[in-house]
């Protein structure tokens, strides 16, 4: 049975022409398999020819800037970061052929072995990686404004609060949570404002053999605050690593950088950047669900919050909003984990009676 839509048949006939282009043969014997979909309308799918293997990515052009993928690659190729290669791409209709870097990706490793020593050496890796972004010139790429990151966090709001959780703010609360995101994005602004690839972790490093890690998904980068990549690492969405472990990496990286900023302020700037983050992420991941059917973003979301509450305890300034969390969100909070859990011990036994 062939389930393969307009968009993926149009886009393997692209590639297979655009392979020809580039000298390959017998490049009618192509074979197509689905890699994954990601957080946005994207698509990716493994192409095999003989012995060598391609990705190709769908990124419908009303949805998703493939020229900003491509300039980007550039900018990181030359500076020395391991990132897809491009072969050809399509910006009218959305289509690219890429290198393909293969399918270990960090958050593999964590899952088999998060204490070992090859997860200390992968993210060693990683951390060297952030310093060399923090030195590319990049004045094509946007900068990451106090605007947009506010309205980034306004999607903490509109999406995870009055959304998926249906609690009504009264014009109290609306004024407390925009004091919250000001306070944040003064935190921000006081940072050293560098490339910053904008979803750096462990879904989106690749293991290599050589100059590891492969990066991905980078099409987002920004000109902004210096502690952004690093957060995104050590405070990832989709694993935790120890509190404790996190400071010592945190101030090993401030070292390496060499900036002139004492450990206790840049590790506010780390938890404060981590906050805005995670404001953004509980409202984009409530978003997936609600408005583009990926309700599995749900079970990423205790986490995100656990990460608000942490910071929130550790600063007196940020208390109130520790209070807040606890009081007015964290039962709709657990409202929802239970129905997610009960949802899926559903699956469970519908997939042990099949």
């Amino acid at each position: 049975m062939n389930n393969k839509d307009d968009r993926q048949l149009n886009l393997e006939t692209w590639a297979t022409e655009s392979l020809a282009a580039l000298g390959k043969t017998q490049v009618n014997s192509l074979t197509v398999e689905t890699v994954n979909d990601d957080a946005s309308f994207r698509r990716y799918f493994r192409a095999h020819l003989g012995t060598q293997s391609y990705i190709l990515v769908d990124a419908p052009p009303e949805h998703e800037n493939s020229a900003s993928f491509v300039a980007i690659a550039k900018l990181l190729k030359e500076n020395g970061i391991n990132v897809p290669a491009v072969y050809s791409a399509d910006f009218d209709q959305g289509y690219m052929l890429l290198s393909d870097l293969g399918d270990d990706l960090y958050i593999d490793l964590l899952q088999l072995d998060a204490s070992g020593a090859r997860v200390g050496s992968l993210y060693a890796d990683a951390f060297a990686v952030l310093v060399e972004l923090s030195k590319i010139p990049a004045p094509a790429v946007p900068a990451y404004s106090s605007t947009k990151l506010i309205e980034e966090m306004r999607l903490f709001r509109d999406w995870f609060v009055e959304k998926q959780l249906q609690i009504q703010l009264s014009p109290s609360e609306h004024q407390m949570l925009e004091g919250l995101f000001e306070l944040l994005v003064a935190s921000a602004e006081q940072q050293p404002q560098v490339f910053v690839h904008r979803d750096y972790h462990c879904r989106n490093l690749m293991v290599a053999t050589s100059n590891n890690p492969g990066v991905i998904d980078f099409q987002d980068a920004v000109i902004g605050p210096i502690t952004y990549d690093l957060v995104s690492l050590l405070k990832d969405c989709y694993w935790r690593f120890p509190r404790e472990q996190v400071r010592g990496w945190v101030e090993s990286h401030r070292v390496a950088l060499g900036l002139a900023v004492d450990g206790p302020t840049f590790m506010r700037w780390f938890d404060f950047m981590g906050m805005q983050r995670h404001l953004k992420c509980a409202g984009i991941f409530c978003r997936l669900n609600l408005r583009d059917g990926k309700s599995g973003y749900l079970d990423d979301i205790p986490l995100v919050f656990d990460y608000l509450l942490e910071v929130s305890d550790s600063y007196q300034e940020l208390a109130f909003f520790g209070d807040w969390l606890r009081q007015s969100i964290q039962p709709r909070l657990n409202l929802l984990v239970r129905q997610r859990q009960h949802i899926d011990g559903l699956s469970d036994n519908e997939g042990s009676l099949a």
